[in-house]
């Protein structure tokens, strides 16, 4: 039942776990509504549990500010949520698939874990040379932007406990300017690559092994067809997430009792990681990845949105100068790597480029930005049917996985 109570001379909600979970999920359906009536909110890719979350967490803020009434969210289902979700991301951690993939994938997997170490060493050492808390670099850094909405609202909660106050609130802010700012300069940068280096389309055979990009946390804010279900297959992989939640507390109980501070997903996702790795070897149990794709996009939409309404935009105020400039050095570094890594390790041919453009959207925001960009150079100068292989296939597979050991890492380091 909702319970008022007078605080600092202001009314105070307290929404309790039903009414919690209730209440956001309306508002992802009203960020939904809102995301289909906005062309530009299409334009880059915001997800709509983005727009409802960030839309509710302003007038939050208004009436918080005005003396009206503050709102609080019972967010034990969000711990679930969230836990479950990269439970499923661990699901798609299949080295199989990885070795399919040819030089190229790998070759983009690592320029991507080279990106990931430069984005928190610059954020590291930019915060230290503004005089701000080396936590607000990190934040701001491969948390918010390769790791977008899904790493920031998993590692907000964590970087508070730590001392950063706010952080889950600056990392959604950062991961939302990461989504417009890499839609922004990809197509630019992609078409003065074009234009300087008198790149042409080549005739590309295309991998025939596709596999589904709907499977992080960035990925699964598209829109699209995961084909029929079999409630057999469905039932059987909420057992398997299940069990990969349970085995993973013991996981990362362990890491903790050692002393290594982690999100408490970890022990998780490296569980299904190996669940999924004996099931392509032994073949044991069955994997059905469209069944724990359509469970993971419905576990990550109400995270966020139920993350997105607890955001504390009046922490923002006093950090405004410094986040723009940390967010400002990331997005000149993407663009400089994108530029002179990316494209010369790729090949320095018109797929190059195309990744190059992908690299930006996904770089600092989510992969369906990276593919946005790569459609909008392609519809202009061609086709370039191999990077759409690479780009999403990367960010299927290890990427939040490596993100969230290097940001576990430079937490401990800090």
């Amino acid at each position: 039942m909702f319970q008022f109570s007078n605080e600092l001379k202001m009314m105070t909600l307290n929404l309790d776990i039903i009414q919690s979970i209730a209440f956001t999920t309306a508002v992802l359906l009203i960020g939904s509504f809102i995301k289909s009536k906005i062309s530009i909110l299409n334009k880059y890719c915001i997800p709509s549990p983005v727009v409802g979350g960030f839309s509710f967490a302003v007038i939050a803020f208004i009436l918080r500010q005005t003396g009206i009434i503050t709102i609080v969210f019972d967010t034990t289902l969000q711990n679930i949520l969230m836990t479950a979700f990269f439970t499923t991301v661990g699901f798609t951690a299949s080295m199989k698939v990885l070795k399919k993939g040819g030089t190229q994938v790998i070759k983009f997997l690592i320029i991507s874990v080279i990106l990931i170490l430069a984005q928190n060493i610059v954020g590291v050492f930019s915060a230290k040379l503004i005089g701000v808390d080396p936590l607000l670099g990190l934040v701001s850094s491969s948390v918010s932007m390769t790791g977008g909405h899904g790493a920031s609202g998993a590692f907000g909660p964590l970087l508070e406990a730590n001392g950063l106050k706010g952080a889950l609130s600056i990392a959604m802010a950062c991961a939302t300017f990461g989504l417009v700012s890499g839609s922004i300069i990809g197509g630019p940068l992609a078409n003065r690559l074009v234009q300087k280096h008198n790149l042409q389309p080549e005739e590309i055979e295309v991998k025939e092994e596709l596999v589904s990009t709907n499977v992080n946390e960035e990925v699964s804010y598209n829109e699209i067809s995961i084909g029929k279900l079999s409630e057999s297959k469905l039932t059987s992989s909420i057992i398997q997430i299940i069990i990969a939640m349970g085995l993973g507390t013991i996981v990362s109980g362990l890491f903790s009792y050692i002393g290594i501070t982690m999100p408490s997903y970890i022990g998780s996702m490296i569980v299904a990681a190996i669940m999924r790795n004996i099931s392509d070897a032994k073949g044991i149990h069955n994997v059905s990845s469209n069944e724990l794709e359509c469970i993971g996009s419905i576990c990550l939409s109400l995270f966020l949105s139920m993350a997105m309404c607890s955001l504390k935009l009046w922490e923002l105020v006093d950090l405004a100068i410094p986040i723009l400039i940390l967010l400002t050095l990331q997005t000149l570094l993407m663009i400089l790597f994108a530029y002179f890594v990316t494209f010369n390790v790729m090949g320095k041919d018109y797929t190059a480029a195309v990744l190059a453009a992908g690299h930006c959207g996904f770089g600092l925001g989510a992969t369906p930005n990276g593919i946005a960009n790569m459609e909008s150079v392609t519809s202009k100068y061609g086709p370039a049917p191999n990077a759409f292989f690479i780009l999403p296939l990367v960010g299927a597979l290890f990427i939040e996985f490596i993100n969230s050991a290097v940001i576990t890492t430079f937490m401990n380091l800090l």
